[in-house]
């Protein structure tokens, strides 16, 4: 699986719009792309400003193959619903998730708690 991470400064009275419009334009167009996964919309509560979305594509290739004038038709009807002005992507980087073995980790008991099936 690779992750698609974008982050976007977007004024914060901007930022609902921007998220119902992202949802309208690109998320309905992208979710109907072979590799697509799912989107989060991440909120950064100490920088009101920023917006992260989150992508996750079954495979590089898949998100890759993308035809570059769907992007860029996308791109453009979401430009002029939000304009031009309104935000700014800042960053943009890719991700790829490696599973990890199987851990097994307890967490580790409070002092006042008791082992199941014995009297405290």
């Amino acid at each position: 699986m690779v992750i698609e991470w974008l982050k976007f400064h977007v004024p914060p009275t901007l930022q609902m719009y921007f998220v119902e419009q992202d949802l309208a334009h690109w998320t309905q167009a992208l979710s109907t792309q072979p590799g697509f996964v799912s989107k989060e919309v991440w909120l950064n509560p100490a920088q009101s400003d920023e917006i992260v979305l989150i992508i996750r594509w079954r495979t590089r290739q898949q998100w890759k193959a993308i035809c570059p004038n769907l992007l860029a038709q996308i791109e453009a009807n979401f430009c002029q619903a939000v304009g031009a002005d309104n935000y700014c992507m800042v960053e943009a980087g890719e991700y790829e998730i490696h599973k990890l073995p199987h851990l097994h980790v307890t967490a580790p008991r409070a002092e006042s708690e008791t082992p199941l099936g014995t009297a405290g």
